[in-house]
């Protein structure tokens, strides 16, 4: 399964997966894949944004405990690999393709996120 030109995990097994989802600013997309699969079994989850504006700016703490890592598109795939290349060794960095028009919680953002990181994180 490919999105945006990111690669799928393989299935995983049962220990806890620490999913760590990234936009721009924290404040829409990112927070609310955070919120969502925070109630998932063997799911831990955290967000950050990649703009210097960002509510929660991403780290190298956040990259290093992840171990799946989800960007909102394409270009945010490539500044997380540029900035963080060392870190990224062992890890999946996987690309959702969702454009940031959604609101913080919309019934629209949710379906895609459910559909696209969802069977990443069973």
């Amino acid at each position: 399964m490919r999105f945006g030109g990111c690669e799928a995990s393989p299935p995983r097994t049962s220990w806890v997966l620490n999913a760590l989802f990234i936009c721009g600013r924290n404040r829409l997309r990112s927070p609310t894949a955070e919120h969502i699969f925070s109630t998932w079994q063997g799911v831990e989850t955290d967000s950050a944004g990649l703009n210097p504006d960002a509510d929660t700016p991403l780290s190298v703490d956040h990259v290093a405990w992840a171990d799946i890592i989800f960007v909102m598109d394409k270009a945010q795939r490539g500044k997380v690999a540029a900035r963080f290349r060392p870190q990224l060794k062992g890890k999946r960095l996987v690309c959702l393709d969702i454009g940031d028009n959604y609101a913080f919680m919309q019934p629209e953002l949710i379906a895609l996120l459910e559909t696209r990181a969802g069977p990443l994180l069973r």
